[in-house]
């Protein structure tokens, strides 16, 4: 598992059924934005590739080659992550009345 912040990237043994490519934005692969600076976690190499379930939200990520990409963020230190198929899950907190994700 890797960890960035309030994003967790678990890899996974396939990439589910029935998910769809998830636009790069400025030619980065967003994997999330942040709730209270606008900064966000992204990898800007080509080899990473996200997905997302339109039913569930959930969001996945493809990485292809034989070498790790960068996944950075303006407030944390990058981290390498291998090739691989992971589910992106962001860090939530309870709240009483609801569960919110975590701003990062």
């Amino acid at each position: 598992m890797y960890r960035q912040g309030d994003v967790l990237i678990v890899p996974i043994k396939a990439m589910p059924k029935n998910v769809e490519a998830v636009q790069r934005e400025k030619g980065k692969a967003v994997v999330a934005h942040g709730e209270a600076t606008g900064h966000v976690h992204a990898v800007e190499d080509v080899r990473a590739a996200l997905f997302s379930d339109p039913r569930t939200t959930e969001v996945f990520m493809l990485v292809a080659g034989d070498a790790p990409v960068a996944l950075e963020h303006e407030e944390h230190n990058p981290i390498n992550v291998p090739p691989g198929t992971y589910q992106v899950l962001r860090q939530r907190e309870y709240a009483p009345g609801a569960v919110r994700n975590v701003a990062d």
